[in-house]
């Protein structure tokens, strides 16, 4: 059966993994800029808070995962009162050792595994838009034993520890996202996903491509009527099914044009164009370039 979260994290392409030990004591906070790439963590022991920009704060406890697609600001801190250290993890060096915040010394209140990655994708912003901006899952025991394989596998520089490092955090990304599946799950590709009726549609979406779809047909994959289907996609998804095809056909077009040596007749008929001329029409409409000057730049 297709899988379309699966194809997802394919395209994303994530590589280049970091990640470093966290502890914090007493009276701490730190506030971290906006980062852009992908972040998580793993709390060890204790407790702490997080404010993440745009939602609600959260405390964070032992056992609890936290996936951050995007990274934008956030405050990470204990809870007693606090101003909080500013940090821009653009400009602050790559740390070697654990990270202390708070009281010296002693027995921390809270411990974490943090680290980040980056997407390779040149979709990423578009493929990301499709997952919640903050995950947080508690007491999942295999992404705690992923984080941990991450950590020690980024400590070290065994043979093949880049494609190892690639492959836990595309496992990772998987467990993360299906571990916040389901209704309550902000609109995306996760709640299109866990809804019943929608989520055959989106499989015949990723599963035929090249097929020339209207509402209509995909409103018959889903049982339900046209105008039934189009406002409970807008409302699951968060976006239309033509604007959510027509998202995954440039994902794919881009794709195999950077990474494969296909011509562009042969692309426009795998991502369902009739012909060169109409793909390179959409392709510029929606990247900004033609396919032939997108291929060579790649």
């Amino acid at each position: 059966m297709n899988d379309p979260l699966s194809e997802i994290i394919a395209l994303l392409q994530p590589q280049a993994v970091f990640s470093k030990r966290i502890s914090g004591a007493g009276r701490w906070g730190v506030r971290y800029a906006e980062f852009g790439q992908p972040s998580f963590c793993v709390v060890l022991e204790g407790r702490c808070r997080l404010a993440v920009d745009g939602q609600p704060a959260v405390t964070l406890e032992a056992g609890d995962f936290v996936l951050l697609p995007a990274t934008p600001g956030f405050t990470m801190s204990g809870f007693e009162p606090v101003t909080p250290e500013r940090i821009d993890p653009k400009m602050t060096p790559a740390p070697t050792d654990e990270v202390r915040h708070g009281t010296r010394g002693g027995r921390p209140d809270v411990r974490l595994l943090g680290g980040y990655f980056v997407f390779d994708s040149p979709d990423a912003a578009l493929l990301v838009s499709l997952l919640p901006a903050l995950l947080h899952v508690r007491g999942v025991e295999r992404l705690l034993v992923l984080v941990r394989l991450v950590g020690e596998e980024s400590k070290e520089q065994r043979a093949g520890r880049d494609l190892v490092l690639t492959r836990l955090v595309e496992i990772l990304l998987i467990e993360a996202l299906r571990s916040t599946s389901g209704d309550d799950a902000p609109p995306g590709l996760l709640r299109g996903l866990s809804d019943a009726r929608l989520a055959p549609a989106i499989r015949q979406m990723h599963g035929q491509l090249a097929r020339s779809w209207t509402v209509a047909e995909l409103a018959k994959t889903a049982a339900l009527s046209r105008s039934s289907f189009f406002e409970r996609f807008i409302r699951t998804v968060g976006v239309s099914p033509m604007e959510y095809l027509l998202a995954w056909r440039m994902a794919v077009a881009r794709d195999l044009l950077r990474r494969h040596d296909m011509g562009i007749a042969e692309v426009a008929e795998r991502v369902g164009y009739s012909s060169a001329s109409t793909f390179s029409t959409a392709f510029r409409r929606h990247v900004g370039q033609p396919p032939s000057r997108y291929a060579r730049a790649g």
